[in-house]
């Protein structure tokens, strides 16, 4: 692994963030000489972030620690488009109130990250739709867009994949990524920044962006990509039967984001704690050498230090002592995520296939009944075995719940109202 001369490098290095620099010597030599301004941008498609926005994030919250200045740029004016990357249909297109309200929402995530300057930091929390609303079309294409060939706009993998797919690609995405380049260059211009930093399918955007400030500003630009991150048995991190694991507590509640970051593979354990929590790295490597059952006391750091960062360490240490009760003492923690359960739907009998859907511990009856074929569904810890079962007044517990448990690890209450 390479040794860089600044903090900020070494720590990204150290802990598993880089995945390609463009220029890393001269980076490297410029963090470590003074302050510099880095940048990564947010889509504010939805009213909170979900888990493949943390590793973006964690890299601001290190860069600060390091001495530097991080912008979390909201994407006002491109959430107005739809970022291309990775997707084979057009985003739908959200009115200006909601894009609002999604940023309203997010921006709370970041204050658990970033000091900003109105808290006494030097982070920076920045809107695209402050330059990119205001945009008159025929000076941009003549001062921005003469600067893109669609020749090499072509070759780049967010247009190609999908092109190579036969999806359509409508024009308005195709303007995406001049419009991130050009964000890149405001920022620049703006905050003095040099560095735009996000996941690996990034790199060509990014680049795009360097090489239009060099054309517009003469200005040198930097850009660094961490690596996408997938679990040691090759899935997608953070996708879950029940959906994405969000970052907002009133979609995903403290205990069950616990959850999902107990439920990491053995494999993984060291590399997410070195990503996704701010554990020193000698503690880390202590954790790592743990091994069979004892391996589940890392997790168990694991997922009180990530749920800590997120949710305050009230809430954490809330959702360890709630797992203990439940696993340890077969207690029914009133802490457990919990489902209103309207009796009218009881009284009729409710279908245990679709009572684990209405908790979100399954996506479909079909999974259900997969589950239930392998001994993966309980209610009020007893194996379901018979797919037809229905719930009814009785199955409501002395605590007035009723259990449901997918596996061993994952359990949510149904409360009749």
């Amino acid at each position: 692994m390479s040794t860089f001369k600044s903090d900020f490098l070494n720590v990204l290095a150290s802990r598993g963030y880089i995945h390609q620099i463009s220029e890393p010597d001269a980076l490297d030599d410029l963090a470590k000489s003074q302050p510099i301004t880095a940048y990564i941008g947010y889509d504010c498609t939805a009213p909170s972030l979900h888990i493949g926005h943390l590793l973006p994030t964690m890299m601001l919250y290190w860069m600060q620690q390091t001495g530097h200045r991080p912008i979390a740029l909201m994407g006002g004016g491109t959430t107005r488009v739809g970022d291309p990357s990775g997707k084979d249909e057009s985003r739908k297109v959200l009115t200006e109130e909601v894009i609002n309200d999604n940023l309203k929402s997010i921006r709370q995530t970041f204050s658990k990250f970033l000091k900003f300057e109105s808290d006494g930091g030097n982070a920076v929390m920045a809107n695209n739709a402050d330059w990119l609303n205001t945009l008159n079309y025929i000076d941009f294409l003549r001062d921005v867009g003469r600067h893109f060939s669609v020749n090499r706009m072509l070759s780049f993998d967010s247009v190609k994949l999908r092109l190579d797919r036969q999806q359509e690609l409508s024009f308005l995405e195709f303007n995406y990524m001049i419009l991130q380049a050009y964000d890149f260059v405001e920022l620049h211009k703006r905050h003095g920044c040099v560095l735009q930093m996000g996941g690996s399918d990034q790199w060509g955007n990014i680049i795009n962006g360097i090489d239009l400030g060099r054309r517009m500003a003469n200005a040198q630009l930097f850009a660094l990509t961490a690596p996408l991150i997938t679990t040691s048995s090759g899935a997608k991190m953070g996708k879950t039967a029940a959906g994405a694991v969000w970052l907002n507590a009133d979609l995903m509640s403290p205990y069950a984001y616990w959850q999902f970051w107990r439920n990491t593979e053995d494999g993984d354990v060291e590399r997410f704690l070195k990503l996704f929590t701010i554990l020193p790295l000698d503690e880390i490597a202590r954790l790592a050498k743990l091994a069979g059952q004892e391996l589940n006391e890392a997790k168990k750091v694991l997922a009180t230090e990530a749920t800590a960062l997120m949710h305050g360490r009230a809430a954490a240490d809330e959702s360890a002592e709630t797992a203990r009760r439940t696993f340890e003492e077969g207690a029914l923690a009133q802490s457990l995520p919990t489902v209103a359960l309207a009796r009218s739907e009881l009284a009729a009998g409710l279908g245990v296939l679709s009572a684990f859907v209405k908790a979100g511990l399954v996506a479909s009856t079909s999974e259900a009944r997969r589950q239930v074929k392998g001994g993966g569904l309980r209610v009020n810890d007893a194996a379901v075995d018979d797919e037809r079962k229905q719930l009814v007044e009785s199955d409501v517990t002395p605590e007035g719940v009723i259990k449901l448990s997918l596996g061993r690890k994952r359990h949510v209450l149904l409360k009749p109202v």
